[in-house]
């Protein structure tokens, strides 16, 4: 936990919800259709990436900004070239020309850099630690499936996706750590076991070295349809993106991306519309800025499934706080079979695991199908009673143990035991 104080502190209230890529330009930045305020009302709470100008226009949405420099940053290729003192006076020089504002939450430096990029990346980022304390340093990573080899083929420039991590923090000391992963889109939403077991095996690497060096971490998922041999942006997915991020203990979340570009099915398509991917984000970020905050100050303590797991080699439960989950996709009885085991048509479930300040022991249920609702039947190790966190409001409601929890495809419930 060594590295606990160099993460930025948000307020209790406000959870990191990002559109990934470059924000409007001013022409069409306040359009309410397909600008800034639309992006508020789609539920993000931060705005990414926008020019310095339009931070004005972003406090008056409600929403924070990442900035990017634009000419004023450094080029991709110069990260690994660039003395230090020329990397510092050109962080510092960006610093005071974009100034401050009470929307400004931190500044974009690069994504996905190579390995050969950290002893740089390092010291912008104590450069903007120096010179805009509480400010955050925006880099973000390579995912697990990004090439590995040879020093000039290789994306992450290192022998593991492990090795990878490990040498960010060690080198650049962030933050928090920020990756990519879009294969939930790319497994054909996770029918394909070998791209899905990537997703997973991603999720939980990034959290165990966030946890082991107390930084936060955020995942970029994909709300565009990211190859056009892939699966679409969908209700199902969408939510299972959002709530795996969170059940893993994701303290921030990014959507690749808001406005359509190269990529189809994006919430604003070319012409500036409003698509029904606009429609389902929003319905997944308005239930993510209500739960985000009520995990504010909890600790991930596990991750678990339930048997069978829904890839081979997954923990599997019982936890601390729950023995089992039974499922069903019905309303009859098959969520508790009558001599313990597991009907074979249950939804596989993954269980999140936390701790408070005080003690107190919570839980994120996650229904891992993409194809139907499921009613899970939580069982807690110890005698407790449970309460589920309104994905509404957070207000805390009791949990009927016998009549269970529906969850619609790929939703999650957050759940306090007492």
């Amino acid at each position: 936990m060594g590295n606990a104080t160099r993460a930025i502190q948000f307020p209790a209230d406000f959870f990191p919800i990002l559109p990934w890529g470059r924000g409007p330009d001013a022409t069409s930045a306040a359009d309410p259709v397909q600008g800034l305020p639309s992006m508020a009302e789609c539920g993000f709470t931060l705005a990414g990436f926008v020019a310095a100008d339009l931070l004005p226009l972003c406090e008056q949405n409600g929403l924070r900004a990442i900035v990017h420099p634009g000419g004023a940053g450094i080029p991709r290729d110069q990260w690994s070239t660039l003395p230090a003192d020329r990397i510092e006076a050109r962080i510092r020089a960006m610093i005071e020309t974009i100034g401050d504002s009470p929307a400004l939450l931190g500044y974009y430096l690069v994504d996905e850099p190579g390995a050969t990029k950290f002893p740089g990346l390092g010291v912008a980022v104590a450069t903007v630690r120096r010179f805009a304390p509480g400010k955050l340093a925006y880099i973000n990573l390579f995912p697990g499936y990004a090439t590995i080899g040879a020093p000039d083929k290789s994306q992450l420039e290192a022998a593991s996706f492990t090795e990878y991590l490990e040498r960010y923090v060690a080198e650049v000391r962030p933050q928090f750590i920020s990756y990519d992963d879009y294969m939930v889109q790319y497994s054909q939403d996770m029918r394909d076991p070998r791209r899905a077991a990537v997703y997973f095996n991603d999720l939980l690497e990034v959290r165990r070295v966030a946890l082991k060096h107390g930084l936060p971490f955020w995942n970029i998922c994909s709300s565009n349809q990211i190859r056009p041999f892939t699966t679409i942006p969908s209700p199902a997915n969408l939510l299972f993106q959002a709530y795996t991020t969170l059940a893993a203990g994701g303290r921030g979340l990014s959507w690749y991306r808001y406005y359509v570009g190269g990529y189809d099915y994006a919430p604003i398509d070319k012409a500036g519309r409003r698509t029904p991917t606009w429609g389902y984000l929003r319905l997944v970020n308005r239930q993510v800025r209500v739960l985000g905050p009520a995990m504010h100050g909890l600790t991930s303590t596990g991750v678990f499934f339930t048997a069978p797991p829904p890839l081979p080699d997954l923990p599997l439960l019982p936890g601390s706080v729950l023995r089992e989950v039974y499922s069903a996709v019905s309303g009859q009885d098959g969520a508790r079979a009558e001599d313990g085991r597991r009907s074979p048509d249950s939804p596989p479930v993954m269980v999140g695991e936390f701790v408070d300040a005080h003690g107190g022991a919570y839980a994120m249920v996650v229904n891992l199908t993409m194809e139907t609702s499921a009613r899970i039947l939580p069982v807690t190790v110890q005698d407790h009673s449970l309460e589920q966190a309104s994905a509404e409001n957070g207000e805390w409601l009791p949990v009927d143990r016998e009549k269970g929890i529906w969850l619609v495809a790929g939703q999650g419930v957050l759940l306090r035991a007492r």
